[in-house]
């Protein structure tokens, strides 16, 4: 059985502890990051631990992961993600990667702040994965070789301005913006028998009481054995890196078929990314100051349950 872990302040202190319903229970030793925990802790210790549980209304909840490790990302990951984005999913054979400022992590329940600058805010619900130890080297490994690296999920939502990341082609930037990187409530960690249930996880976003994303991990298109491989052959990774697997259909975000892709590409660029900006402006999904984004992922008889984040969403108040 999966064990979710909190990383907390209570009484003006650092904790990181084991979720027991409504309430935590402490864990001894300290951990700076989440690299730390990982390599300094076992499910087989934590299931040992005692203690006086503190209920949760009591604590203030922190991002489980710290903001030392990497963020790594996949876009376009789900076919029907691949299509709203207008990409085309039969010609697109390569695994789309990129990175988000380690800056834009927060905890799961932390607001949501749209830049002055900025129009149109999007979400993107994605499942986690939390690397278990160090990838210096190429590695070739296949599912049952997974618990040996990642130790855990959690959940993502890779917040996104999209008349920054589009018009300027810069993912970086458009997802990097402070507030865009709500990770958790919880880190759920893994035991072996658990690794089955990743290409059966239940993902689900609502804006307000609106179902605005519902799909199934089974349905990425590189899954974390892939992705793991692939990216091993280009950069090191650290116990606790995160890597985000992508997000669902449902975003806001309306791209143009590939067909129409084509013909913009005729146009003078001021032209194409007038007519762009325009059509954004028509889509009412997307985010606005006082609606509540809340995303879960589980599996469908309970087994693994990553929590519900819920992030109000706020405009930045204007420099003087």
């Amino acid at each position: 059985m999966p064990i979710n872990i909190a990383r907390f302040e209570h009484n003006a202190e650092l904790h990181w502890g084991i979720v027991k319903g409504d309430a935590v229970l402490p864990i001894p030793g300290s951990f700076a990051t989440t690299g730390d925990f990982i390599s300094g802790t076992s499910i087989d210790a934590l299931k040992q631990v005692t203690g006086t549980e503190i209920p949760l209304s009591e604590i203030k909840l922190l991002s489980p992961v710290t903001r030392n490790q990497q963020f790594v990302c996949q876009g376009a990951n789900y076919r029907q993600h691949m299509i709203e984005s207008g990409v085309d999913p039969d010609s697109k054979h390569f695994n789309m990667i990129f990175t988000k400022a380690r800056s834009c992590i927060v905890a799961a329940d932390s607001p949501v702040v749209i830049p002055s600058h900025v129009r149109f805010l999007d979400y993107e619900i994605e499942l986690g994965l939390i690397l278990r130890k160090s990838i210096d080297t190429p590695i070739e490994i296949t599912a049952s070789d997974l618990p040996e690296y990642v130790a855990g999920l959690v959940i993502v939502n890779d917040y996104s301005a999209r008349d920054i990341q589009i018009p300027q082609m810069q993912f970086y930037k458009g997802k990097s913006f402070r507030t865009f990187g709500p990770v958790g409530p919880w880190l759920c960690l893994l035991e072996p028998d658990d690794y089955s249930y990743l290409d059966k996880l239940l993902l689900t976003l609502r804006v307000d009481d609106e179902v605005r994303q519902d799909d199934s991990t089974e349905n990425l298109v590189y899954d974390p054995v892939e992705t793991l491989n692939e990216l091993s052959q280009v950069q090191d990774f650290a116990a606790g890196d995160l890597i985000a697997t992508g997000t669902p259909a449902g975003c806001a975000l309306s791209i143009p078929s590939p067909g129409k892709q084509k013909v913009a590409a005729l146009l003078p660029v001021a032209k194409k990314w007038q007519l762009f900006m325009k059509a954004q402006a028509k889509r009412s999904q997307y985010l606005q100051p006082g609606q509540t984004v809340t995303a879960h992922i589980r599996s469908a008889d309970g087994v693994i349950d990553l929590g519900t984040q819920r992030n109000l969403v706020m405009k930045a108040e204007a420099r003087s």
